[in-house]
């Protein structure tokens, strides 16, 4: 019993210790958000990194999940004589949840892993402490263009996968589903709204906060090692998903529960 209550407690002060670091890490990329000097190559290069290198898989992801939501809700509608609402339920589908969190995903898998492993490379080859050395914060030249490249990334991603998704849907819809072509795009525009479109587009730039933030957090705090560097790695990965998850069910009961 006592083992118990020391590997709890233990537990639980290393969870607040984690929280605590991250709390400061992100005040730390607060204070020098805004703050001279900008470093422009490193966030134009993180533009191409996260945004446009991103695209090609966000895309063929988003095509075949928008194809098979149209199967899926064809399937579904048919047993109560609905099949009319496939359009409409995927476009809306896509825009709302699919796109921004199959989106976000997507990046988070990609994108959290890599900065993780460079920073964390550059950690442990002792690269940040030259950084340091050299009068230049590690935070505002590492972390500040990641994270701002990622914010102002991922919503556009979001945006190009939503209209690859619902495209998706088009294919399957009238070419497997025998949907009038002019007809399924009428009923796809006709039923969604701006909302829709934006709060999807807002929870793509709080994904691109998550996904660079923790990335650039355990890449930091990464240890000796190249055992540091892979766990690093995983639990940037694991994390950004996580947090992208629960993100996404607060962020739609703010949006959509009244």
């Amino acid at each position: 019993m006592i083992r118990l209550t020391a590997r709890t407690g233990r537990l639980f002060l290393e969870l607040c210790s984690f929280v605590g670091e991250l709390i400061i890490f992100c005040f730390r990329i607060l204070t020098n958000l805004l703050v001279p000097p900008f470093f422009l190559r490193a966030f134009f290069s993180s533009i191409i990194q996260i945004g446009w290198l991103s695209l090609p898989v966000v895309g063929i992801t988003s095509f075949f999940t928008g194809g098979a939501l149209a199967l899926q809700i064809y399937a579904g509608g048919a047993r109560f004589n609905a099949e009319e609402v496939v359009p409409s339920i995927v476009a809306i589908g896509m825009v709302r949840e699919l796109g921004p969190v199959l989106g976000g995903l997507m990046v988070a898998a990609r994108v959290a892993s890599s900065i993780a492993a460079e920073i964390g490379t550059m950690k442990v080859t002792e690269q940040v402490d030259a950084l340091i050395t050299l009068s230049t914060e590690p935070i505002k030249y590492l972390v500040v263009p990641r994270v701002i490249a990622a914010v102002l990334a991922v919503p556009v991603l979001v945006g190009v996968g939503d209209s690859i998704g619902v495209l998706g849907g088009y294919v399957i819809g009238t070419t497997r589903l025998d949907f009038n072509n002019a007809i399924y795009l009428i009923n796809s525009i006709n039923y969604l709204e701006f909302w829709d479109v934006l709060s999807g587009l807002i929870k793509g730039a709080v994904f691109g906060c998550i996904i660079s933030v923790m990335g650039c957090f355990f890449g930091m705090r990464c240890e000796k090692g190249a055992r540091g560097v892979g766990q690093a790695t995983k639990s940037a990965v694991v994390s950004a998903s996580v947090l992208i998850l629960a993100a996404n069910y607060f962020l739609t009961e703010a949006f959509f529960s009244s």
